[in-house]
């Protein structure tokens, strides 16, 4: 049995018994060529004749032929005549099945097996029910790859004009969400206000000031109305005397009811991830890791999900565990999710939720710290889920003080039956289960808390949206249907990588690259240009619904691939042709760069009375090489033998064409470039270094990386969690640099542990 790692295939070897032979290829084994591969990993897209997929030159990554070829050796050697593949249950762990499949051609039986539990009985189960590879899966993977090939490629290479990394079908309208927060932000206009609040047992009272039909009623900026808030300061100070002076309130009125809170769905991806932020306060990079490693462990059910679904056995588990610690009345009807209830179509309901594999152990021996913490959260999730609501009885209280008119509204409310917060107890604020001390009748007085701020005047203003977090951007991408559960951490960590955002205290600000990205680039592919907005949330969500569509057998694979393409192609060119009317900031640069040492006619001579803004891109592409030309007869020196031979390399490396190289400082031919410090030889090496060290890291440094991970004892993907990075293929020559870097010091310091 081959399975995608080298943890779960320990797990399940312990389930199949010394019969079987289980190996792991190690997550993908081939996939499309990379720019390192020559010139087939320079090419953007491969030819397809309208009626299939393109075909391209499938290659193996890093170690995996090895890998791969270890193991059919083995295989051979043991006389195997069947595989069993096993890979993750998703569109990717069926496509490295297909590439398994065909790899493994040769053996007399090849089956698929899924399973979403690595349980004895789960495994034992998906062996027993072998079934083909699901070509509808293959097909969405793939077209998935094809469209992130192309408009990463195509748009990447476009946003070099402007100094930028990289683009990509996903990571750009994520940016977007980001971006067009902080304009908001910084558009917010704050709106002053005062309110007065007291306390009284605990329960805390404000004072009501307008009605909503009342001269002088407070609105935000939406039309909420705020009765509680004035923006008469001297109305505010008479209340606040006037209870401070009293200290007493008296109730008018009393209204009877009771809270129920339901209980909460079981965690998909998305809520694992927000709720380990906001109750254990955790990255979504260490809530990932974990996860998986409890997954790969067994103890939990598979993490990549947006099902809210549950086995019945499980259910019927974790019940029966309840009733027998809680009791009869603490069984609810079982919990699902708006989105199951709803039929969102931005849902892939393939998996169940994230559950514990055993629901009837609450706690894991041995499974201790940060691991023991979180299987506590997923399974008093589950838990939960099937347990009754909560019950609080509520008292809506309308007060008066002497001294002023208008009333004091508050809430009293204290937990009846705590259902389903039972369970989920430890992660929760510890709620109120007795009764106010004071009287509930109407005429009671209620005395003021003893407390140095009570009551309590403020005066502030309205403050601007909160700024996304890791965990708030990725429910905002659920929401607007991008991204799926397998990529939403590699997502947001690839934008913060790429320098477009930046982690300020677990909020996401945009860098001015983000900024530039986002409202000056991604514009070029739709309104600016008058296309199609290819790079818009709307459009993106719509590719992935029709992925999801071929996922499910609903969607022609080749039709959904022809029409993105030809989408594609269309915004492109205008993108293109919008660039050569357009001048880059790079083009701009330049320009202004090189007159600045010119005099005032010659100047004039050059540009008119044309700023340098408002020139075509054709004109600061002609001015740009009379420029050129003229720094050569004022005596700027040629480029030297020494920086043409290091932009040759440089060249070389990138994948670039000469003339797109050159083409960077406005030039059509190595002997126009200048040389010095400020000519245009040394501004198109920094160019293409900074571009260089944006591909992907090299065979050597990836190997390297993983010495020094084994001589360390560290897994490598906790070698790349110390550099942040989410997986090998994400790694850029810089970033795998400045991890080498890391991995030195930590073994000289932990050399120097060892001589002590």
């Amino acid at each position: 049995m081959i399975l995608e790692s080298g943890a779960k295939a320990k797990t399940v070897k312990k389930y199949l018994g010394k019969d079987w032979i289980v190996e792991a290829c190690n997550g993908h084994i081939q996939d499309l060529p990379t720019r390192k591969s020559g010139k087939q990993g320079s090419k953007a897209m491969w030819a397809s004749d309208g009626d299939s997929l393109p075909d391209p030159p499938w290659e193996w990554t890093d170690r995996a032929e090895g890998i791969v070829s270890g193991i059919i050796r083995k295989a051979n050697s043991k006389g195997v005549e069947e595989v069993y593949i096993a890979t993750d249950p998703d569109r990717e762990g069926e496509f490295i099945a297909w590439r398994l499949s065909i790899i493994f051609s040769d053996f007399p039986i090849v089956r698929r097996v899924t399973f979403n539990e690595i349980t004895k009985s789960a495994v034992e189960e998906a062996v027993a029910n072998h079934k083909e590879v699901d070509s509808d899966l293959v097909d969405a993977a793939k077209v998935r790859r094809f469209m992130d090939r192309l408009v990463g490629y195509r748009c990447s290479k476009f946003a070099r004009s402007w100094n930028l990394k990289s683009m990509g079908r996903v990571q750009t309208p994520t940016l977007g969400f980001i971006v067009d927060r902080e304009l908001e932000r910084e558009a917010h206009v704050p709106i002053p206000f005062h309110s007065v609040r007291a306390s009284s047992d605990g329960f805390n009272f404000k004072v009501r000031f307008h009605e909503k039909e009342d001269e002088g009623a407070w609105f935000d900026d939406d039309g909420k109305h705020f009765p509680d808030r004035t923006f008469d300061g001297n109305l505010a100070e008479t209340a606040y005397r006037a209870i401070a002076d009293s200290g007493v309130m008296k109730v008018v009125s009393v209204k009877e009811g009771k809270n129920r809170r339901k209980p909460p769905a079981p965690f998909t991806t998305d809520t694992l991830l927000q709720a380990a932020s906001s109750s254990l306060g955790w990255s979504m990079g260490k809530t990932s890791k974990i996860a998986s490693d409890l997954y790969q462990a067994g103890h939990i059910t598979y993490i990549r999900t947006d099902s809210t679904r549950t086995s019945e056995s499980a259910r019927v588990a974790v019940r029966e565990l309840i009733r027998e610690k809680y009791g009869e009345n603490f069984i609810g009807p079982g919990s699902l999710g708006a989105d199951a209830k709803n039929g969102s179509q931005n849902v892939q309901d393939a998996h169940e939720a994230i559950r514990p594999t055993a629901p009837e152990i609450e706690e894991i021996g041995g499974l201790e710290g940060d691991f023991g913490r979180l299987y506590r959260l997923i399974w008093s999730r589950f838990a939960s889920s099937q347990m009754s609501d909560s019950i609080r009885e509520r008292r809506d209280l309308r007060t008066s003080v002497d001294g002023i008119e208008r009333e004091l509204a508050g809430t009293a409310s204290w937990l009846v039956h705590s259902g389903w917060e039972e369970a989920s107890s430890e992660f929760l604020k510890e709620p109120r289960v007795s009764q106010p001390k004071f009287d509930l009748g109407v005429g009671s007085e209620w005395l003021l808390d003893d407390a140095e701020d009570n009551p309590q005047l403020t005066i502030d203003e309205t403050k601007p949206p909160r700024r996304f977090s890791e965990s708030s951007i990725v429910k905002q991408m659920k929401s607007e249907g991008i991204g799926r559960p397998s990529t939403y951490v590699s997502i947001v960590q690839r934008i913060q990588d790429r320098g477009y955002v930046q982690n300020d205290g677990g909020s996401l600000v945009p860098t001015e690259s983000g900024r530039v990205l986002w409202l000056d680039v991604a514009p070029i592919y739709g309104s600016k240009a008058g296309g199609m907005e290819i790079l818009s949330s709307s459009f993106t969500s719509e590719m992935e619904a029709s992925l999801d569509g071929i996922e499910m057998g609903a969607a022609n694979a080749v039709s959904i691939w022809e029409s993105f393409s030809v989408d594609f192609k269309e915004a492109h060119n205008k993108a293109i042709e919008y660039r050569r009317r357009t001048p880059t900031p790079k083009q701009i640069s330049f320009i202004e760069s090189r007159i600045v040492g010119l005099d005032e006619e010659t100047v004039k001579s050059l540009l008119g009375d044309k700023p340098v803004e408002s020139l075509s891109g054709e004109e600061a592409s002609e001015l740009i090489g009379t420029l050129t030309e003229l720094s050569k007869t004022n005596g700027g020196p040629p480029a030297s033998e020494k920086q043409v031979s290091y932009i040759f390399s440089l060249i070389e490396k990138s994948g670039m064409t000469d003339s797109d190289a050159l083409s960077l400082v406005g030039v059509n031919d190595l002997s126009e470039l200048t040389g010095g410090r400020e000519g245009s030889a040394s501004e198109l090496i920094g160019m293409l270094r900074d571009s260089n060290s944006s591909m992907p890291a090299t065979e050597p440094q990836m190997k390297l990386i993983r010495e020094l991970s084994e001589q360390l004892g560290i897994s490598m993907s906790d070698a790349l969690a110390i550099g942040e990075l989410a997986t090998e293929e994400d790694v850029t020559k810089s970033e795998g640099s400045d991890l080498i870097v890391k991995l030195k010091a930590m073994r000289r310091k932990k050399g120097k542990g060892n001589r002590k």
